[in-house]
Formats: C-alpha cells, structure tokens, sequence
C-alpha cells in the first residue's frame, strides 16, 4: 500500500524504451509461446531476488482461462529453510483494491448502489475539508485516486491504534493539494468507505463477507484471508520482512494493513489469484457463470486519471499504454511484503508475483519483463532499472532523514507540558519522563517519544514507543519517527497549539485552558 508510487515511476522508466516502436497490436500468445519464456523468466527471478535481497517469492501465469504455471523461489523467511511454494500464503496489498471495484461493480449490477450516486448519501459520516467536494464525490470517485488530497494522508492513523471510524473522520482535515477529477492522489482511507457502502448496501457484517458471498465462493479462492490471525494460523505462509542492512522479518498485526480493508487487507496465494486473473480475462465470468456483468467490470478497467503520458489510474487497476498492447496491472505493497498482479485484456494472459519483502519494486519489475515479452515490445532490462530506482529510493529516505539533527532539551522544556486537543483524535497529553518529553495519545494509549531538535527548540521527532500492544507496529516500521511536530507560541510567547508536521498526518492540536 505505502510503497506504491515509486513502483510506478518505475513503470514509466520501463515502458520509455519501447516508444520508438510502431503501435501495432500483437499477436496473442500461446500456451507454447509463452512457455518458452519460462528459462530466461527464471533466470531474471533469480536476478531480482539477488538485486532486490527478497527471500522468496510465488508467481503463477494464466493463459487461456488456465493456469499453466506456478512456483515458489526461495525461503519463507531469512535464514530459515522452510521453501516457498506455489500455494504459500502472502499478503497481496494494494491488489486488493480491484477487488473492492469488483463488489460496488456487483452492488451496481444488482441496482442497489450507482457509480454516480453522492457517498453522502451512502454514508454521510464522509466529509471533505471543501464542502462542495463531498457534495460532489461519487461512488466512482472512492476507488478511482483522483480526490486531489494529500497522497497517503492519515494511513498511519491506524499504526498508532485509531479505529475506522476515526480514518474516516480524519478525511475532514485532510488538505485539497491538487484539482478534484484532475489530479492523481493516491489514498487508502476512501476505499474502507467504499467498502462500508458495499458492506450496506448487501446486508452483510463487513466488506469480506461480502467479497467472500459474491466473488471469493464462487471462485473457489478458499485460500484468501483478510486478518492477522488467519495468515498466522496457516500452515503454509511466508514471513514479511522489511529491508534494513539486511532482510529483517516483521510481525503480523491487525493495524497494517489489515486496518485499511478494502484497500490492501487480502491475504492470498497464486492459485487464488490465478483464478482472479481468470475472471478479469473472462471479463466477468468464471467456469460458464456470470460473476459480474462485463459492461460493470469495464468501468473498473476504464482510465480516470492520467498518471503520466503513457499511465493512467482506473478503479483499482493501473491501465498502461505499450506500442503493441495495453497491460492491465496493480501492485501492493506492505511493510513486510510486495505484490504484482496483471493481465494483457487483448491476449489472454495474466501474472501474478508474491514477495516477502516489502514493495521495492522486484515483482514490478518481474511484470514488465513478462508483458514486454508476450507482447514483443523492446528489450528492457528492468530488474536493473528497478533495482536502481530502489537503491535512489533508499537514499532519498535517508538524506530527509539526516535533515533532522537531534540536540538537547531546552532547559525550558517543562512549559510545554500539558493538554492539546484535536477535533479529531481527542486529547495528546505532554509531559517530561526523566528528562524527556513524551506524548501519549489519550484515545488509544499509544505513546510518542519525542526528540528535541538541535535547531529548533520548538520542533520535535516523534517515534512510536514499542510498548504494550505498540510494540509489532514498531517492529514493522523500524521504529521511524511517525511525524515531526512544532509547538507554536502566540504573539505573547506561549505555547497555545501542537502541529503534526508530517503531509501524510496534518494534525494540530489546541491546548487545554491549565485546570
């Protein structure tokens, strides 16, 4: 979920090269065709998880309304022997939300919800900072990236133990940084809305039940989960982990992603997905029965917004222009895992690749390699593309990192203890533990340990501490500071507010009058 753009960047990078070639359609492909790929595919498998330092992976093709390869690569966690297989559990993330457009596209079949009907009226705890705009956004609008809010913004809500409800709510302090329809956001708290609509218009207790009523059971994709627990409780799952000097396994936790539902909460394996592959390609039906309509599917499939030239975002799938074909794609990515699921709409066939690391761009980079060659399109090297991309990446979080210098407590530091309120989150109370400042977020009890900077006696890191039930949140994260915050003074010199810093968490709280 969290590492998606670059992932798409990198998309673009792949697709340059192939510019200069003719736009002709290609030939579809078959069975023999693409199982000739198959040695040299494996061979750039191995490449990437060496470049990349992923322990294992899964992949499976679909050709033909079958699934005529699948293997696991690698270990299921770093060190272990424990081999991954085809049928080994991952977390799929973002690849989650076609499944979201598929459940309102069946909610819209089965006329009790319209792509263009108000969310307001579905559900009218949805509420934008502009009001026009929540007046404004429709069914379509949720799934479709183009709200024109700040990328990925409140997400971490839930790392630091706040219920739905609130990820919701915190969309009413969410900023309007680009145009509503016109620019690509992309956001994860609109869908678990969606998801909420869908969860009501069917009747059901939530958005899996429904998932699992109308595409799930009737796929047979009796593998796919969406919890914590029921990944741990397989038999066969891997382990995610997330890329320190090493692989560093990571623990399962309902905050991440399970938390965000419709956006990146599935579990599942290759088979499963191979059969959800298979229903996009049979635009709609699977084994002879019409799962969803054709004319509702295609409006997942149609572009909305235009990502670059070449990229544009549809409703849960990334739809990319090639000189000899479109590609259909999405990835996930989670703090211990990335995936890529796609499919070529016009040659019958499709892939999926699972990793347990999280999403630097290896299964991306697979499924560029694939489409390419099905497709006859230029040779790109894209494990090496990607494998800089994410090295550049690394670096990039590193330098902002470094912009922070850490320094003494202000000898004054004990006049900003005291009560902040927000609108939204409640009450953060400040206070001075053995020389240090921390903020403990009355709501949920989780505590921020904050750090003074040298520059600024005013401005803070604040890092998550790995207490209680806090402590798999922690671990997942690498224990990076969740926001910078600033206490600001008013013209008299006294501290009267507390900012969130961070873009992805705009918050600011009033102080309490002292009792």
């Amino acid at each position: 979920m969290k590492r998606f753009l670059g992932a798409t960047f990198l998309r673009g990078l792949a697709l340059a090269g192939a510019l200069t070639v003719s736009g002709v359609q290609a030939q579809e492909p078959s069975q023999a065709t693409i199982e000739a790929l198959l040695p040299e595919l494996e061979k750039q498998i191995a490449a990437g998880m060496k470049a990349f330092s992923v322990p294992g992976v899964a992949l499976g093709i679909v050709h033909d309304d079958k699934l005529i390869y699948a293997k696991g690569f690698g270990v299921k966690a770093q060190g272990k022997p424990e081999a991954v297989g085809a049928e080994t559990l991952f977390q799929v993330g973002s690849t989650t939300k076609a499944f979201l457009g598929v459940t309102l596209a069946q909610a819209v079949d089965a006329g009790r919800v319209g792509w263009n009907d108000p969310v307001i009226d579905h559900h009218p705890a949805f509420q934008l900072s502009d009001p026009w705009i929540t007046r404004d956004f429709r069914v379509l609008d949720l799934a479709a990236q183009r709200s024109g809010l700040t990328p990925y913004v409140n997400d971490a809500l839930a790392l630091l133990g706040f219920d739905k409800a609130t990820l919701i709510r915190s969309m009413r302090v969410a900023p309007q940084t680009g145009a509503f329809r016109s620019d690509f956001r992309y956001l994860n708290i609109p869908h678990i809305v969606g998801g909420e609509i869908v969860a009501k218009a069917n009747g059901t207790p939530s958005w899996f039940a429904s998932l699992k009523r109308g595409v799930l059971d009737p796929l047979g994709m009796a593998s796919t989960s969406a919890s914590a627990e029921a990944i741990e409780k397989a038999t066969d799952h891997a382990t995610g982990h997330r890329l320190d000097a090493a692989p560093v396994a990571v623990p399962f936790h309902p905050s991440f992603p399970y938390a965000h539902g419709p956006a990146g909460g599935l579990n599942s394996n290759v088979p499963d997905m191979a059969k959800w592959l298979r229903l996009q390609l049979g635009r709609g039906i699977f084994d002879g029965k019409v799962v969803v309509s054709e004319e509702h599917l295609d409006v997942t499939w149609t572009p909305r917004v235009a990502m670059n030239e070449r990229t544009s975002y549809a409703v849960g799938w990334i739809i990319s222009a090639t000189p000899r074909g479109r590609v259909i794609w999405h990835n996930g990515g989670t703090f211990g895992f990335g995936a890529h699921a796609g499919f070529l709409p016009d040659a019958r066939t499709g892939i999926v690749i699972l990793t347990n690391l999280e999403n630097s761009g290896m299964a991306d980079a697979l499924g560029m390699w694939f489409y390419d060659r099905v497709l006859g399109n230029p040779v790109v090297d894209n494990i090496a593309l990607g494998a800089a991309a994410a090295k550049a990446k690394r670096e990039a979080a590193l330098k902002e990192a470094a912009g922070f210098v850490p320094g003494s407590l202000a000898a004054n530091a004990s006049a900003l203890a005291g009560t902040y309120v927000s609108p939204i989150l409640g009450e953060a109370t400040i206070t001075l533990v053995n020389g240090n400042l921390q903020m403990k977020l009355e709501a949920t009890e989780a505590i921020g340990l904050l750090e003074a900077s040298r520059d600024d006696p005013f401005l803070f890191a604040a890092t998550l501490a790995p207490v209680g039930d806090f402590a798999a949140p922690v671990a997942m994260s690498g224990g990076e500071a969740f926001t910078r915050l600033r206490f600001e003074p008013d013209n008299n010199g006294r501290i009267t507010q507390l900012r969130w810093l961070s873009p992805e968490l705009p918050h600011l709280f009033s102080r309490a009058p002292a009792q």
